[in-house]
């Protein structure tokens, strides 16, 4: 029987356990999440939803941020213990170089062209001429605030043929921000996370002029969303850690195999609303169990860009940074 099989029955064993303890908690244990309004965190919602981490024995606090520095700053400075689905992969590794062995990550997020799941789309008027970045020479571009998305965007104008210093104004904004933006005006296009191409369809008032462009530059599936815990919490609560990573892992597989069914929660955490849902994305998840070298390929594509573009000294190996089994003692 191969390892991978023999860890998924062992993952099984471990939420069974957990399962049929709910009823018998000695203690809740508290642990502070960090998360961001995005399709790549369905699995987290589920998980609240479903009432995964009670059944885990675990008190969830949760707080959510407005950009993905936020997250990764609240872990670094100890006031999380850990990001869920969709987290910000590239600026997790601008913090590990700049303090070394403080983060792991758990599982990636995003989407891709070959396996049919919306990630990022550029999104513009519906009577705009943009239909690539290509257009947007002497345009203003939006994108969610933060150096992950400022550089990507970068790397997106460069491999359009433009300087993104001279022939494109970037501008930092929040999700909530960047529809009404494009509708009123104030940037020409915006490169997006899911579900604000989806609202944008909805509403008749914008629209995708790409999907997934950043798959067909930087990677294919292209991840820039994970799942990331602070060793601090894994090295001093182990078997919380390895609970936070089983119950992520169960959500991802519940939103997998029915997305259709659980994507009901999103009104509840994210801007769409209910008569939305037949418009929404499915994001592609990857949980622990299932990563694989292309998704480690993938990733340390996106990391390579920032190390391209100055933003962090290389060389990173992503696969360094990534959780073990051996990390939660198993």
């Amino acid at each position: 029987m191969s390892k991978s099989v023999l860890f998924a029955a062992a993952m099984t064993a471990a939420l069974s356990t957990v399962s049929s303890a709910q009823a018998a908690c000695d203690k809740m244990d508290k642990v502070t999440a960090a998360w961001l309004p995005i399709m790549q965190t369905t699995a987290y919602y589920v998980a609240l939803d479903q009432k995964l981490f009670e059944k885990a024995c675990i008190e969830i606090d949760s707080n959510k941020m407005e950009s993905p520095n936020q997250i990764i700053d609240a872990l670094i400075a100890g006031r999380a213990d850990f990001g869920p689905p969709g987290a910000a992969a590239g600026i997790a590794m601008i913090a590990e170089s700049k303090f070394p062995g403080k983060l792991k990550v758990f599982g990636l997020q995003g989407g891709g062209i070959k396996v049919n799941r919306i990630n990022d789309g550029l999104i513009v008027k519906p009577d705009s001429e943009i239909k690539s970045f290509a257009d947007l020479k002497g345009k203003t571009l939006g994108h969610v605030p933060g150096i992950q998305w400022r550089t990507i965007s970068r790397q997106m104008v460069k491999a359009a043929g433009l300087d993104p210093d001279k022939d494109v104004k970037l501008v930092d904004l929040a999700v909530a921000m960047q529809v009404p933006a494009v509708v009123g005006g104030t940037v020409d296009a915006t490169l997006s996370l899911e579900p604000v191409g989806s609202i944008a369809v909805a509403s008749g008032k914008a629209k995708r002029a790409m999907t997934n462009p950043v798959a067909s530059v930087i990677a294919d599936p292209f991840y820039s969303g994970a799942s990331v815990m602070t060793t601090k919490f894994m090295t001093e609560r182990p078997d919380v850690a390895r609970r936070v990573v089983a119950v992520i892992d169960q959500a991802t597989d519940l939103v997998n195999a029915d997305f259709v069914k659980y994507k009901a929660v999103l009104p509840a955490y994210t801007p769409i609303k209910v008569d939305q849902l037949d418009l929404v994305a499915q994001p592609y998840l990857r949980g622990f169990k299932d990563l694989d070298d292309t998704d480690v390929k993938s990733y340390q594509a996106l990391v390579d860009v920032f190390i391209a573009q100055g933003v962090v000294q290389g060389p990173i190996n992503v696969r360094e940074k990534l959780l073990t089994k051996a990390d939660l003692g198993e």
